[in-house]
């Protein structure tokens, strides 16, 4: 059975518009580090990170990831996320800012509402810092 879309559902080659997260601080990337497991000292060290070729302690590349799951939100309150993967292209350092965008790659109705998305997230100097792909689904309707 198809699932009705909604009537402003989305079509290919519309754009999502930007989302901004940040700046992220030593805190932070603290805080992350202690939750996530990971504490590289990279990430929390400046010696560390110039020792590797680093200006700065990177933002952790997934707590960057997880800006894609607000940013989609906001763009559209009725989706929920099905798959998304990602490629860390360039770090970000401490301080700095991500900013989400994105476009429609595919709109399909049947067997369900979903699209397929390419999206982008970008330092606060516009480099790309993450290439990403999400399949994202129309939220299931509250009882």
């Amino acid at each position: 059975m198809t699932e009705a879309a909604p009537a402003d559902w989305p079509k290919t080659g519309e754009t999502i518009a930007p989302a901004a997260f940040g700046p992220f601080g030593l805190a932070q990337l603290a805080g992350y580090a202690l939750a996530s497991g990971d504490d590289n000292p990279i990430h929390l060290d400046a010696a560390a990170a110039v020792a590797v070729g680093l200006e700065a302690p990177p933002v952790h590349g997934m707590l960057m990831m997880s800006c894609f799951e607000p940013a989609l939100r906001r763009w559209r309150g009725d989706i929920v996320i099905a798959s998304l993967s990602g490629k860390f292209l360039r770090p970000i350092s401490v301080g700095g800012t991500v900013t989400i965008t994105g476009r429609v790659a595919r709109s399909s109705l049947a067997p369900h509402p979903e699209l397929l998305l390419r999206l982008k997230a970008q330092g606060p100097n516009g480099e790309l810092a993450i290439l990403a792909e999400a399949t994202v689904r129309r939220a299931a309707a509250a009882p």
